[in-house]
């Protein structure tokens, strides 16, 4: 899976994103951790992406929040599917 400069390749061991554009080029390897045993091998990495965004974001850390600002990066936790449709049922 590829494109706009972010490319996932990888198996069940892990899996590794490449983040690549004129001024930069690296990788982030995803592996199964202690927070990610729960979700798929396909979905892995995003599992441990979000998670990791969503508990770096709790730390309440202005390092943080500027560092992510710097960069233009803002992560906002959405409801689950199986959520939205509980809500619709109960409304």
């Amino acid at each position: 899976m590829s494109g706009l400069g972010l490319t996932v390749k990888g198996g069940p061991e892990g899996r590794r994103l490449e983040l690549r554009c004129e001024h930069h080029n690296g990788l982030l390897y995803v592996v199964p951790g202690e927070g990610s045993w729960v979700c798929t091998d396909e979905l892995r990495h995003t599992h441990a992406l979000a998670g990791f965004l969503e508990e770096l974001g709790e730390l309440d850390d202005p390092r943080v929040k500027q560092a992510m600002q710097r960069w233009g990066l803002y992560y906002r936790e959405r409801p689950l599917a199986s959520q939205e449709a509980g809500t619709r049922e109960e409304g």
